[in-house]
């Protein structure tokens, strides 16, 4: 089965300093029909005023992974990080029994643009841990969370993979989805079609269970594929 989450359907927050969309039910966005995909729990795409952020607040078993589209964001944590992360960079936690983490544009000029993605964990209560990576942009597939030590991915306390692909215009490609796995799309830059279906920046595609699907890339652009247990 195949279905399509439309951008302009997600949930919205503006609070001046920050522009926030939902995918899931998250903050006072809630909606029944739109509460996870599998162990995907938030997928939120947010866009940060200069000198504005969120300041230090606690996390709890979960997976945390931000990556910066354009801008820059300071991070802090009570585990002693403190980096600058730019274009490009990838940072995940797993918060585990508790961190405290604050992330902020620095920038008194340039906004900040990013997605915020958490993963439900299959083990609680592990010891918090951060990393962060440069991961530059390519052509083709590059893996960026696995749950064992692949390649140069993030390792996550869950039974899935996520992996960036970027591709020209007229790229296509097939995907067997076997009955126990579910994909989670997300569209971070241009337009590609799913079987029949059309899809755009901040769209997604939702496939789940032994299904035949067919990407063509209709122009250039950059998706997000989380590879997961099925629902």
């Amino acid at each position: 089965m195949i279905s399509i989450r439309r951008s302009q359907d997600r949930g919205k927050s503006d609070l001046g300093w920050l522009q926030s969309y939902f995918s899931f039910s998250f903050a006072d966005y809630y909606d029944s029909r739109h509460m996870n995909f599998s162990a995907l729990r938030v997928i939120n795409e947010d866009f940060i005023a200069p000198d504005s952020g969120f300041g230090m607040h606690p996390h709890k078993n979960m997976e945390i992974l931000t990556y910066i589209l354009s801008g820059s964001i300071t991070h802090e944590d009570s585990m002693g990080n403190q980096r600058t992360l730019s274009a490009g960079e990838f940072q995940i936690m797993s918060a585990g029994t508790g961190i405290y983490h604050s992330e902020f544009n620095a920038s008194k000029t340039d906004p900040l643009h990013m997605y915020q993605i958490w993963v439900m964990p299959n083990q609680m209560n592990i010891t918090p841990r951060y990393d962060e990576r440069f991961l530059p942009k390519s052509i083709g597939k590059q893996l960026i969370l696995a749950p064992t030590p692949t390649e140069n991915a993030f390792i996550i306390n869950q039974d899935m993979t996520l992996t960036r692909q970027i591709e020209v215009a007229n790229t296509k490609e097939t995907i067997e989805i076997t009955d126990n796995r579910a994909l989670y799309i997300q569209v971070v830059s241009g337009k590609i079609r799913g079987n029949t279906i059309e899809a755009q920046a901040g769209d997604a595609l939702l496939v789940d269970k032994e299904y035949l699907l067919t990407i063509e890339f209709l122009v250039e652009s950059e998706i997000l594929i989380f590879n997961l247990p099925s629902n």
